[in-house]
């Protein structure tokens, strides 16, 4: 079974930076759209940024667009949320999905595979 797995999440003050990673387990998501998302407790799960599988688009909520980055080592079938400028804001659990299209999606219910998450946690 195919399966997503992020890593490099934790607790980081305002300002600081983080990099979120999402590797592939049992597989490889040859062609898929490759997103992240956060979610808030009692708040609906957001897609903050998407990449095309050859990492030639992105997309970003208008939130973090600035701050955050998203790419792909396609070598290592990686791909990364480079986080900038933190806010407390931005708090939540990160998660990895992934989607069989071409396409960039914004929609979270068009990504049917997802990771269990990462937190973190910005605060003084």
């Amino acid at each position: 079974q195919v399966k997503l797995t992020e890593s490099g999440g934790g607790l980081v003050q305002p300002g600081a930076s983080l990099r979120l990673s999402c590797g592939v387990d049992g597989g490889t998501f040859g062609g898929y759209v490759r997103a992240w998302s956060r979610q808030v407790p009692g708040k609906e799960r957001e897609i903050v940024a998407s990449i095309t599988y050859g990492g030639h688009q992105t997309w970003y909520t208008e939130s973090v667009k600035g701050r955050f980055t998203i790419s792909k080592d396609i070598g290592k079938n990686v791909v990364y949320l480079d986080m900038n400028d933190l806010k407390v804001e931005d708090t939540a659990v990160y998660y990895c999905a992934a989607r069989n299209s071409t396409s960039l999606s914004a929609n979270r219910f068009d990504y049917p595979y997802w990771g269990q998450g990462t937190r973190v946690t910005v605060s003084s």
